[in-house]
């Protein structure tokens, strides 16, 4: 029996960071897509990012259709954005059309349709080539009808003349009470239909971004998290990736060359992932500072995350233990991204973290400490979080290093992060502070496990000096 030939989709890039792999390659070409939500959650800017992109990056011109915002005042909204679009306009690339729409003006008769709107608009895609459309927001355009079977009719109309067109176009359109729209047709004829929601849970605020249908094409069916910042939208995928990726036998130095003897290889598996646990003064800190000291040895950037310092505070106290932050900062090595955990969600800490990765291409990601992202999430919540991104690093194969603060005592949060992530790090290694019979203060390190490889399985007594950690051995 003959095998049925597989046909390839026509799709059209997106322009948006995240949401091609989600769509599996972009919007469907040639067809109208619905973009839907609520006010403020980011409607216009998407549709403008889908244009602005299409022009700089793939040279497809484009029509932008406003029935609420004048071209100066879309100009001036996202010029924020780095999108020039008086710039566009001038090369002939971009055709910005408003056009104003008076609901007390508008009179329902038998005749009413959208024909002066096609002459119009085919008349601005014509003039600079249009293969990109945007109409901005359906509601004022059809806000003032209540004939349902007209509205059904012309909504219809448009559509397929879109269609008929070749453009690939975008329809932006409000949130309706219990449907998608406010029409509530509009989802029923799009053959794309996005769904973006602005929700705020314990004051924090998170978008996020649904594809509700997507005809003739497999897509992500879960929500996922967008931002909003200076270079426009990003979306990133929350679900885990497969467990697909390779890993290397090559071996990297902790930074200590002490350290590295407790392992049979010399050190870590270059692309592994370490836990470093302890309650307060352990020394977790300075332990990941040696890590990021030995990538920049090696000319090997490096992105580090701080949710309890500021990189001023950071570099300072490092230094007090030999390791100069300064030079590697400068040359650009080391960079040091720091906020407190409450200023946004999970998924958006995961999604700031991925765009960093991006632009930065480290080969070395530290997060100090995971035990703050329990202040906004559940463990259940963190883990899944965790893992997403320690798949992303194994892929990338970037060294991870995770510190996490513990506690002495017991309580209903004990220890939620450890509980969380230890189980998928490939070594963990536990720092410890006691005091002895003499009330001295003893630090000890403890190797629990590494997978791969032989260690140490005693505790191994350390001090901190000017010159960082030194192993000791007491005499018995």
């Amino acid at each position: 029996m003959a095998k049925t030939k597989k046909l390839n989709f026509p799709k059209t890039p997106t322009g948006i960071n995240g949401l091609d792999e989600i769509t599996n390659g972009g919007f469907p070409t040639g067809r109208p897509i619905l973009i839907c939500g609520s006010a403020g959650c980011g409607k216009t800017l998407f549709a403008m990012q889908f244009l602005v992109k299409g022009i700089v990056d793939y040279n497809e011109p484009g029509v932008f259709m406003s029935f609420e915002e004048t071209s100066d005042d879309l100009s001036q909204n996202v010029s924020s954005l780095g999108f020039d679009l008086d710039k566009l306009k001038a090369e002939n690339k971009l055709r910005v059309d408003y056009v104003r729409v008076e609901r007390s003006e508008i009179e329902e008769t038998g005749e009413y349709d959208l024909e002066g709107l096609f002459i119009r608009l085919n008349h601005a895609i014509d003039t600079v080539g249009a293969k990109r459309v945007v109409l901005d927001t359906i509601e004022s355009l059809f806000g003032g009808m209540e004939d349902i079977g007209l509205l059904r009719s012309e909504l219809r109309r448009l559509f397929q003349w879109l269609k008929d067109k070749g453009v690939t176009a975008i329809i932006t359109g409000e949130r309706g009470e219990n449907t998608l729209t406010r029409q509530g047709l509009e989802e029923y004829i799009s053959d794309c239909v996005i769904l973006l929601d602005f929700r705020v849970i314990d004051q924090i605020a998170t978008r996020r971004l649904r594809i509700v249908k997507y005809r003739g094409s497999t897509h992500g069916t879960n929500e996922y998290p967008f931002l909003i910042d200076e270079d426009g939208i990003s979306v990133i995928p929350v679900t885990s990736l497969k467990l697909d990726y390779k890993s290397s036998t090559e071996i990297i130095s902790t930074g200590i060359p002490e350290l590295d003897k407790m392992f049979s290889g010399g050190g870590l598996y270059r692309g592994s992932s370490t836990l470093i646990t302890g309650t307060a003064g352990t020394a977790k800190t300075i332990l990941s500072s040696h890590f990021a000291a030995s990538s920049s040895k090696r000319k090997e950037p490096v992105l580090y995350f701080s949710f309890e310092e500021s990189p001023d505070q950071l570099v300072r106290n490092i230094a007090t233990i030999g390791v100069n932050f300064k030079p590697m900062i400068k040359s650009g090595l080391l960079h040091i991204h720091a906020s407190r955990p409450s200023l946004q969600g999970l998924e958006m800490h995961l999604l700031v973290i991925s765009k960093l990765m991006e632009r930065l291409q480290p080969l070395t990601v530290i997060v100090d400490p995971i035990s703050s992202l329990i202040t906004i999430g559940s463990s259940s919540e963190v883990r899944g979080m965790l893992i997403r991104l320690m798949d992303t690093l194994k892929m990338k194969k970037i060294n991870a290093i995770f510190t996490s603060l513990t506690h002495s005592g017991t309580s209903e949060y004990n220890d939620a992060t450890v509980d969380a992530v230890s189980s998928l790090a490939d070594t963990w290694i536990n720092l410890t502070n006691e005091q002895n019979k003499g009330e001295e203060r003893v630090r000890s390190l403890l190797i629990v496990k590494s997978r791969g490889m032989e260690h140490l399985n005693s505790k191994q007594e350390f001090i901190i000096t000017s010159k960082g950690l030194k192993f000791i051995k007491r005499k018995a």
